[in-house]
């Protein structure tokens, strides 16, 4: 298994969590090899991160290349990066 791990800076709260549940958790739950995701935000809102896992390393860079902001200003992608799940519990 693979995960994709994306860093955002959160600029408006309510924006983001709206594009979060109508069009990113749709979206990546239907790409080919999706196995789970979790969305979290810290620093009262203005940080957030994801990581999303994939079946193999080629589902988690096809899923890494579908990754775009929403059209506003609402989020700012700070990182994303693809890595090989060593461990789970």
């Amino acid at each position: 298994m693979h995960a994709v791990v994306v860093r955002v800076s959160i600029n408006d709260t309510e924006a983001a969590t709206r594009f979060l549940h109508e069009r990113i958790v749709p979206g990546i739950s239907q790409a080919p090899g999706f196995v789970t995701g979790h969305w979290m935000q810290w620093d009262d809102g203005s940080k957030g991160a994801a990581m999303m896992v994939f079946e193999s390393e080629d589902a988690a860079n096809q899923a890494k290349e579908m990754i775009q902001p929403p059209p506003d200003d609402s989020v700012r992608i700070e990182r994303v990066e693809v890595g090989e799940v060593v461990a789970n519990a």
